[in-house]
C-alpha cells in the first residue's frame, strides 16, 4: 500500500530539530500539546476567514507533530501513553481545523461545503480507527491513498489559495472522497490478509 507522501520528515531533518527542541527542556508530550494548541489557534483564524494565517499556523503545528516522536526517541522518553496521547491529539487537531472551516462556511450560508467537511471528518477518523482496530489483531496498517500527511498538505494549500475560485470546494471534494476511499482501502487490505483465518472470540468482538 504505497503512500503519496512520506509519513515523517527525514532523520537528517528531524534529528537536528529534535536536538534543538530538547535543549528547551520540553518533553515530547508537551511538544504534542503545543502542536495541538497551535492547531486550535489556526482553527480560530480559519473560522474568522483568515485562511492564509490559519494555514501557516496549522503547518507550524504539523511540524511539531512530526518531531515529537523523534524527540521522544532522542531523550529516551518514548512511552506507551505518549504514543496514544500523540494519536489522540492528531485526531483533535485535524477535527478542530475542519470545525473552524465548518463555522466559516455555515456563517456564509454554504450548503455543499459543510456536507463535504462532515464527510471528510468521518473518513479521516475512520482511517485512523481502521489502523487502531487492525493493531488489535496484530496488523500494522499505516499506508493508504490519503493519510494524514496528504490531508494536512492539501488542506493547507486549499486554505492558502482559498480566494481562487473553486479551489477550496474542489479540495473539500477531494478530501471527502479520498479519505473515505483510504478507510475502505485499509479495510480491504485487512480483509485480504485475514479472510482465510479461523474466527476467534477476539476478532469477532465489536468496538
Amino acid at each position: 500500500m504505497p503512500s503519496i507522501l512520506p509519513h515523517a520528515v527525514p532523520t537528517s531533518i528531524s534529528q537536528p530539530v529534535a536536538r534543538a527542541v530538547s535543549r528547551t527542556g520540553l518533553t515530547p508530550n508537551q511538544v504534542t500539546a503545543i502542536g495541538f494548541l497551535l492547531n486550535a489557534i489556526a482553527a480560530v483564524l480559519v473560522g474568522y476567514g483568515q485562511f492564509v494565517a490559519g494555514a501557516l499556523v496549522m503547518l507550524l503545528g504539523g511540524v511539531l507533530d512530526l518531531i515529537d516522536g523523534a524527540l521522544a526517541r532522542l531523550t529516551r522518553r518514548a512511552t506507551p501513553f505518549g504514543s496514544v496521547f500523540d494519536a489522540v491529539m492528531d485526531r483533535y487537531a485535524e477535527g478542530v481545523i475542519l470545525f473552524g472551516l465548518l463555522i466559516w462556511e455555515l456563517n456564509h450560508g454554504r450548503s455543499v461545503e459543510p456536507a463535504l467537511i462532515f464527510a471528510t471528518v468521518v473518513g479521516s477518523f475512520l482511517v485512523s480507527y481502521t489502523r487502531a482496530r487492525s493493531e488489535v489483531i496484530r496488523m500494522d496498517v499505516k499506508d493508504g491513498l490519503f493519510t494524514r500527511a496528504e490531508r494536512v498538505a492539501l488542506l493547507a494549500v486549499a486554505l492558502i489559495l482559498a480566494r481562487v475560485p473553486f479551489v477550496l470546494v474542489g479540495s473539500l471534494w477531494v478530501l471527502a472522497v479520498f479519505t473515505n476511499l483510504t478507510a475502505l482501502q485499509r479495510l480491504y487490505y485487512v480483509w485480504t490478509r485475514t479472510k482465510d483465518l479461523a474466527p476467534t472470540a477476539e476478532t469477532e468482538s465489536g468496538a
